[in-house]
């Protein structure tokens, strides 16, 4: 992987193919190899660029608490450093948080923003407090205790049993997560704003995908908003995690997505 020094600390990240520059954000406790089933199918046509993301993966994972802000300046920080004045910025959950966050302040370096199995509502009540027992099991009982009980809700039931490699794969990401970067990202997700508003308002190209078994974040939770520049697609049998249940689904929304918005142009 190339490393970029952002405030002192490295971020990790890879690149594959040529072409329009597409940003792949993955979701908490995951890493770029999420996007390991969807890159060798979207790289044929897009440059494909693929972080880890702060406190992820191969990435340093400051001590502290996080904020989604910190994390969006981190891609900006990368775009800056690969000299791309526009690119579309594609988040997986936690990512779609991040895509949010970047979307509402640099608008201006987006041709268009979606959202994967993510949405644009704060945490609830209930929420917050299920970040804060998070943290407590990752400090208390360590990482792969939290990685164990976590994973397998992601995908679709009938996935958990039938598609065992997936759930390794899923784990052994989750496993190389440093305890103190999932702690801190579960922080900087609880205190997270509601930003509904920023997909309503946007005028630029939007994606929304939800998964038809999708047990974190269901549909009505991704389908917020309603307009011309608006795409929504449900990908069918799967769960929160479609770029390892349903990649070549996933990749062909994305794709018509892709060729949709770059041929309209951003309006921002």
């Amino acid at each position: 992987m190339e490393k970029l020094v952002c405030d002192g600390y490295t971020l990790c990240y890879s690149e594959h193919g040529e072409g329009e520059p597409i940003v792949l954000l993955h979701g908490f406790c995951g890493s770029s190899e999420y996007w390991d089933k969807v890159v060798p199918l979207l790289s044929g046509s897009y440059r494909c660029i693929v972080p880890d993301l702060r406190g992820h993966g191969s990435s340093d994972a400051p001590l502290g608490a996080y904020s989604i802000e910190q994390m969006a300046d981190d891609v900006l920080k990368l775009l800056d450093e690969l000299n791309l004045p526009k690119v579309t910025l594609l988040g997986h959950s936690m990512g779609g948080y991040v895509t949010l966050s970047f979307t509402q302040r640099y608008a201006s370096r987006l041709n268009g923003f979606g959202l994967i199995h993510s949405t644009g509502y704060a945490d609830d009540e209930a929420a917050k407090e299920k970040r804060l027992k998070a943290v407590s099991t990752i400090q208390s009982e360590g990482i792969t205790t939290f990685i164990d009980g976590l994973v397998p809700g992601l995908f679709a039931p009938e996935n958990v049993e039938s598609h065992q490699d997936m759930i390794i794969k899923s784990k052994e990401i989750g496993y190389r997560t440093p305890p103190q970067g999932a702690a801190g990202v579960a922080l900087a997700m609880r205190e997270r704003p509601d930003r509904r508003d920023v997909i309503s308002a946007s005028t630029l190209p939007a994606l929304l995908v939800a998964g038809e078994k999708d047990q974190v974040i269901p549909a009505e939770k991704v389908f917020t908003a309603d307009h011309p520049n608006i795409m929504k697609a449900t990908i069918p049998g799967a769960g929160h995690m479609s770029m390892m249940e349903a990649p070549e689904e996933l990749v062909k929304v994305m794709k018509r997505f892709l060729e949709q918005s770059l041929n309209e142009g951003g309006k921002e």
